[in-house]
């Protein structure tokens, strides 16, 4: 099971105002959006450095990381045209929202060299998430025509910009180096329950 679970909840009748407006509509979350990457991007540099030196990902960083991931994902969702429903600006769990990405706990120990060669890792990852960022945004115009002209959804259309964003998703907690696994392709999100989640900020242990 990979690591990182991505849930989309399907809604066949949309609305057709939100829809058509969605591109203004979306500009306040991603903005926020905007400084939540940074803010990865910078725990993301310092944790590099922890791994190639200790093996560990600072639970800290992490957590911040995996916020960002999953406020990003909600708000490129919502962008997508995947769901009517405004996204969160934080970066925690919210089961009661219709997309999810569920991200797991930080590993006991990370690969030092994996870590280390994790921009050569990224090229593949690159390649195949630029062709998935073509898929969405062509399926998200297709989605936007059908929406707007009947007010639903085809379940096929929706299915496919799943498969995308989740990789979308995936790819970037591997950017992100939240995992060490290359994300997969499908979208299938089988048993992503069992996953122990971060959960956003956890209050510290002692």
């Amino acid at each position: 099971m990979y690591p990182v679970a991505y849930e989309a909840d399907y809604v066949e009748q949309r609305s057709r105002l939100s829809t058509f407006f969605r591109g203004l509509i979306s500009i306040p979350w991603l903005i926020v959006a905007a400084f939540w990457g940074l803010a990865a991007f910078v725990c993301t540099v310092i944790a590099w450095f922890a791994i190639v030196v200790t093996g560990r990902y600072p639970e800290g960083l992490y957590n911040v990381s995996a916020s960002a991931s999953r406020n990003i994902a909600r708000v490129f969702a919502f962008q997508h045209l995947m769901t009517d429903e405004l996204p969160p600006f934080g970066g925690g769990e919210d089961p009661q929202y219709p997309i999810r990405l569920v991200i797991g706990r930080p590993l006991p120990k990370y690969s030092r060299l994996r870590t280390f060669f994790r921009a050569i890792l990224l090229i593949p990852v690159v390649i195949v998430l630029y062709l998935m960022m073509l898929l969405s945004r062509v399926v998200a115009i297709l989605s936007w025509v059908t929406i707007v002209i009947i007010g639903r959804q085809p379940q096929g259309l929706f299915s496919i910009t799943k498969t995308a964003l989740a990789y979308q998703a995936r790819a970037q907690t591997f950017h992100l180096l939240l995992t060490e696994d290359f994300p997969p392709l499908s979208a299938d999100d089988n048993g992503e329950r069992a996953i122990e989640s971060t959960g956003g900020f956890p209050a510290p242990t002692a």
